[in-house]
């Protein structure tokens, strides 16, 4: 009898495992190849009779950036013969696991990562289609274009062609050295991710009418590095023609955040860590094996290494480019996350009491602190766990992206739109797991207990924003989310298709005038509104702090 049922059961598991395989076959048999011929030679994709949509992934934008090409701006690349295959992503640059798992669907990891992906609705006469390039998040030392949150079906329905574009991270894209700069055509070094990003502007000028795209109507967007990245390409000369509008959500690379150094100081900084690493030589670092360079940086506990005003991507500061109307003239959509970093962060973990809190702002701010708990009130432990989490996210990046705002809408004639994502993100669906910092989650175990959210964290928005919730399997969305997300989606869409994020039922969102003193802000939650902003005292007081004035 036992026997039998041990027969019954292996019977059952056959089956399930036999339908789950079928239903995979199925799946994979809803497509049929399809190619496109582009300036290199032929692709073949797949063609999605489900979606009605052409996916081209792991495109080649450049020469592999391996060997003598490691530390070079990208190469063009060199045509092939035959048929090229894009049916999978490409590998994703080097990196370590550092805001949890990011559920990447690349195939590998590799110094042989510039690679694209292409999401396009066209049909066989189709031509004109705007154009999204989005720039993926991670610190400039993490991430890459196949993560679910990014992916571009569900924009591409909206009649949208979307590229996502990999671009090299870490020691491998922002490394900066004398001997480099010496070598470079240009006479400078780092910057090498930024440039990559620039390569895949020039890929899609060249190519995306291949695919139905408008090339002179080009939507660059990204979130956190991958939205500094986008104020970096308006600001650049070599990318600013190529860009007809842009969309940043939490981020530019502007003092605090990941904002450009001098030439001098980067190259300083790099060939002291060749230094200590033993390697003070190039042909030293480049002889060392992907694996050799991994380790030392990883090793050295370093995040990144700063972009540079090089006099070639960045002739100057990304104020100092706006300040003189030579950024891109261009449509801009920006916002931030109502609750970007936790208030423990301000608070370096002391409870919130008024003497810890008065405490802290003394130390950062030891001679404007009156005006400091003027800005950021203090009068009950919650005013209190409010004002820290708004004082620790302006200072690790609202500050930044509100700067971005006041210069584009000061110094152009382009519409301005600015939001606040202020959504509450809902349970996740393994309680064993906590949020990650960037996306992604990780084992509540190893991570340490972080305070009942009091807004929307940093990077929660992505998935909304591209219509993604269905591929963002960590979390139990609600109707509420969908509400949220068909909204964020419409707005981006509606922006990136016709400059302007209003049409239909949605709420009127209003640009902001240049010397409006409170703007308005685009509310956006359940119920998505406009309202006045109530806080530019507390940036334009940052702006004085961080010496960012004009």
């Amino acid at each position: 009898m036992k026997f039998s049922i041990r027969i019954m059961r292996s019977t059952l598991l056959l089956g399930a495992v036999f339908m789950i395989n079928n239903m995979i076959i199925a799946q994979k048999n809803d497509g049929f190849p399809v190619q496109a011929k582009i300036a290199n030679g032929i692709i073949e994709g797949l063609y999605d009779t489900r979606t009605g949509l052409q996916q081209y992934f792991g495109i080649p934008f450049a020469k592999p950036p391996v060997g003598s090409l490691r530390w070079r701006e990208p190469q063009p690349l060199e045509n092939w013969k035959g048929v090229l295959s894009t049916k999978t992503f490409g590998p994703k640059p080097v990196q370590a696991i550092v805001f949890g798992d990011m559920n990447s669907r690349a195939s590998g990891m590799s110094e042989d990562c510039l690679y694209l992906n292409v999401w396009t609705p066209a049909k066989r006469n189709t031509a004109g289609l705007p154009v999204l390039v989005y720039f993926y998040g991670g610190g400039f030392v993490a991430g890459d274009g196949s993560e679910p949150r990014y992916d571009g079906a569900s924009m591409a329905k909206k009649g949208i062609v979307v590229v996502t574009v990999n671009y090299r991270l870490n020691i491998f894209g922002f490394f900066s050295h004398p001997e480099l700069s010496k070598e470079s055509p240009y006479k400078a070094s780092g910057n090498y991710g930024l440039l990559d990003q620039h390569a895949g502007l020039l890929w899609v000028k060249k190519n995306i009418a291949a695919f139905g795209g408008n090339p002179r109507k080009v939507t660059i967007a990204g979130e956190s590095a991958g939205s500094i990245s986008v104020s970096a390409q308006m600001a650049s000369p070599l990318s600013r023609d190529l860009i007809h509008g842009a969309i940043g959500e939490s981020g530019a690379g502007i003092n605090p955040t990941l904002a450009p150094v001098p030439l001098e100081e980067a190259e300083k900084t790099g060939l002291e860590f060749a230094k200590k690493a033993g390697y003070p030589a190039l042909t030293q670092l480049r002889a060392l094996s992907t694996r050799e360079i991994y380790e030392i940086y990883t090793e050295s506990k370093r995040f990144g290494f700063p972009t540079v005003i090089d006099d070639f991507f960045y002739p100057k500061s990304i104020p100092e480019i706006f300040n003189a109307k030579e950024q891109a003239q261009i449509p801009l959509l920006l916002g931030w996350n109502s609750a970007e970093i936790p208030g423990t962060a301000f608070m370096q973990g002391l409870p919130y009491t008024e003497e810890n809190y008065i405490k802290k702002v003394k130390e950062v701010y030891p001679d404007e602190a009156e005006a400091v708990l003027k800005l950021y009130p203090y009068s009950t432990p919650k005013e209190i766990e409010l004002s820290a989490t708004a004082l620790a996210s302006d200072r690790f990046i609202a500050y930044s992206t509100w700067k971005w705002f006041d210069l584009h809408r000061k110094n152009s004639s382009q519409p301005v739109y600015r939001y606040l994502y202020s959504k509450l993100r809902p349970p996740l669906v393994d309680q064993g797991k906590a949020s990650g910092l960037a996306g992604g989650t990780v084992d509540k175990s190893s991570a340490p207990k972080m305070p009942e959210p009091v807004g929307a964290p940093h990077a929660c928005e992505i998935e909304y924003c591209m219509g993604n919730l269905d591929l963002v399997k960590d979390y139990a969305w609600t109707k509420d989310d969908y509400k949220v997300s068909e909204t964020m989606q419409n707005y981006f869409a509606n922006f990136i298709i016709y400059g302007n994020p209003n049409g239909g039922t949605l709420p009127q969102w209003p640009a902001a005038e240049p010397n409006d003193a409170t703007p308005p802000v685009m509310i956006l939650d359940v119920t998505s509104r406009a309202v006045d902003a109530k806080d530019d005292d507390r940036y334009m007081f940052l702006d004085r702090a961080y010496k960012n004035i004009k």
